[in-house]
């Protein structure tokens, strides 16, 4: 994650009616598997004819989850009030866990702390990059409250040159999610027609540094793409496809998954209209995004949740809330799986 201009996040959270979204870099108790996939409305939304040109590369999901991703236990970049937890201390105190088949990262919610002091939480990252590929993930639910800042994102080497993508991010109880990319200096959206997405432009350029952080980003018109309306309706799926063609997040709720995502043969030429499109005509992707590895986090606070904590509407300050663990009943992931395709 990555430190962003508080002026803009306030602006943000103003221009989306709201307090919506993030530019940076990156419920309560378990529900069981949902079998909400209503068939026949997974059959107004199956692809076209022809096999799927996507073939499963890596499946992350279960007990072999935590297998595959390091626990980063470092000083948060974007300065939240947060003690990452590595691999032994995150599941000793069940801040990560597998439950059902449900892969479960949560924030502390049961110790009171000193204003100011900071709550343990987690973030966590693939052993393996990626330099492009078709990734999806099932979520079931995923943190929301007054000074949480969720994220799942992936960043390449040396920020932002090796790029950074937002999927899913925001602050606090936003309104709706926020996509966006952050790269060096010669990437934008160009002259990209807003019809060509499902959501609003926030940002068209995506070149980021120390002094403007905001990157090229949408704001997802659903409130359903987001916190406590995401979590209530059982979640859904964030599919993005990386390519030399560009970069498109597509935003599935639980009842609308196309049947071609459940039965593990994608093929997003039947998805429709993406939620955010960051298309190469006025990006090389190969140039501003490689060796990316996936990552999931909650922080608290911090350069993003900590400027727009007041114009939330939040009560008393970023710091009162973190002291008190009855403020993180509702900050977990579960994730169901987290899919990775390549053709």
């Amino acid at each position: 994650m990555i430190m962003f201009s508080p002026l803009f996040f306030v602006l943000a959270l103003l221009t989306s009616t709201g307090f919506a979204g993030k530019l940076n870099h990156r419920g309560s108790g378990l529900r069981p598997k949902h079998l909400r996939h209503a068939r026949s409305i997974q059959a107004r939304n199956n692809t076209g004819p022809g096999a799927s040109p996507y073939k499963l590369q890596d499946m992350y999901q279960g007990e072999d989850f935590f297998n595959r991703w390091d626990f980063f236990n470092g000083p948060d970049p974007t300065h939240g009030l947060v003690n990452f937890q590595n691999k032994d201390d995150a599941q000793r105190k069940k801040l990560a866990y597998v439950e059902n088949g449900t892969t479960v990262l949560a924030v502390d919610d049961f110790t009171q702390l000193q204003v100011g002091a900071k709550r343990d939480s987690i973030r966590i990252q693939t052993q393996k990059t990626y330099s492009r590929g078709l990734f999806i993930a099932d979520f079931d639910k995923m943190p929301h409250g007054c000074s949480v800042w969720p994220a799942w994102w992936s960043v390449g080497p040396n920020w932002p040159a090796g790029g950074e993508i937002d999927i899913l991010e925001g602050v606090h109880e936003g309104p709706t999610n926020q996509y966006t990319l952050h790269t060096t200096s010669g990437c934008s959206l160009g002259n990209l027609n807003e019809k060509s997405t499902s959501s609003h432009i926030l940002n068209a350029e995506c070149a980021s540094s120390g002094t403007d952080n905001r990157g090229c980003a949408f704001s997802d018109s659903n409130p359903q793409s987001y916190g406590h309306p995401f979590n209530v309706a059982y979640g859904g799926v964030f599919a993005h496809l990386w390519d030399n063609t560009g970069i498109k997040v597509w935003r599935f709720s639980r009842d609308a998954i196309p049947q071609d995502i459940t039965s593990k043969q994608p093929n997003p030429a039947g998805w429709g209209t993406p939620a955010a499109n960051f298309p190469s005509d006025s990006c090389n992707i190969a140039e501003h995004f490689f060796e990316h590895q996936l990552v999931i986090d909650t922080t608290l606070c911090g350069d993003f949740a900590g400027p727009t904590f007041a114009s939330a509407g939040c009560p008393g300050t970023c710091e009162q809330a973190v002291a008190n663990p009855q403020n993180y009943v509702f900050a977990k992931w579960n994730i169901n799986y987290i899919a990775v395709y390549d053709n």
